[in-house]
């Protein structure tokens, strides 16, 4: 190969390292799961044909919102990445990227997302969408570092998406945006305690005040009582009279098979029962959403 063809193919690899390593900044895994759960609020809140246009527009928002959201949080959390097993491949960690690229990435990609959201959405979707990142950054990653409670503090920016959705859909909040937002923050709660339990020993070596490092029986009645209250709420769709019977029953049914494995995992806490529960909560929130969608009312 020549030299000219060489440096080409060099710096086409370099660019794509770049790249994947930026990528892997935003956490794309996690910012499909926030757009899965707004587009399913957006469609849950139009009230007429379906607008693809602004759907579009308020996926291409919201990704570049919560990516820049994700990057800034490995930001201020390199040092607690560095500790643990999971994310120390990470590339701040790692010494792929430095710090000051992975600040600037997620300053314009955020701000990116807030003015894109403002001008071809809607303003109340992009206030809800302010305030996943404000309670995301300003409160749950600090209180990391001191407080137990950051498991429920995080699970609300956790929840909002599908909220932003619906504002995005029709301008307002209301009754059926909360509900949205209340399946999603009690199904997070036992999801999230099922990964501490997990991940117990890999977030105590990184200082993480977690309930299942400092009180893991607290976490598994946490798990129970949580999921009791998330299967409650999940079948107020129906009640409220914006998704049917199908949907209701399929709902609980889930709902009962994530506190069955919770239950289990109370009674015999190892791996492998975290594992399982984790495994059906994976299964419950996109299957619910489906579900809801499917049997719009």
């Amino acid at each position: 190969m020549s030299e000219p063809a060489t440096l080409v193919s060099g710096g086409l690899a370099w660019a794509g390292s770049r790249t994947a390593d930026y990528l892997e900044l935003a956490k794309l895994r996690v910012v499909s799961m926030v757009l899965v759960s707004t587009a399913a609020g957006f469609y849950l809140g139009e009230t007429h044909s379906f607008d693809y246009v602004r759907a579009l527009h308020l996926m291409i928002g919201t990704a570049l919102a919560a990516g820049g959201t994700l990057a800034l949080n490995q930001f201020f959390e390199r040092d607690i990445d560095a500790k643990m097993l999971r994310t120390r491949m990470r590339p701040l960690p790692d010494h792929r990227l430095k710090p000051s690229e992975a600040l600037v990435f997620g300053i314009i990609t955020t701000i990116a997302g807030f003015v894109y959201l403002w001008f071809e959405v809607n303003t109340m979707a992009t206030m809800v969408t302010l305030a996943i990142t404000i309670l995301y950054l300003g409160a749950y990653t600090p209180l990391k570092r001191v407080s137990t409670i950051c498991t429920m503090v995080g699970a609300i920016p956790g929840a909002l998406p599908p909220a932003a959705g619906w504002a995005a859909a029709r301008g307002t909040l209301g009754v059926e945006a909360l509900t949205l937002f209340a399946i999603m923050y009690f199904w997070q709660l036992p999801h999230t305690l099922a990964i501490a339990e997990l991940y117990r020993e890999d977030y105590a070596r990184a200082n993480i005040r977690l309930l299942a490092i400092e009180d893991p029986r607290a976490t598994r009645r946490q798990i129970i009582g949580n999921t009791v209250v998330m299967i409650a709420v999940a079948v107020m769709p129906t009640i409220l009279g914006f998704a049917g019977l199908s949907y209701f029953l399929i709902a609980l049914v889930a709902g009962i098979v994530m506190l069955v494995y919770g239950i289990r995992l109370a009674a015999s806490p190892t791996t492998v029962a975290a594992r399982r529960l984790l495994f059906a909560s994976l299964v419950y929130l996109p299957l619910v959403l489906l579900v809801m969608v499917l049997d719009k009312v």
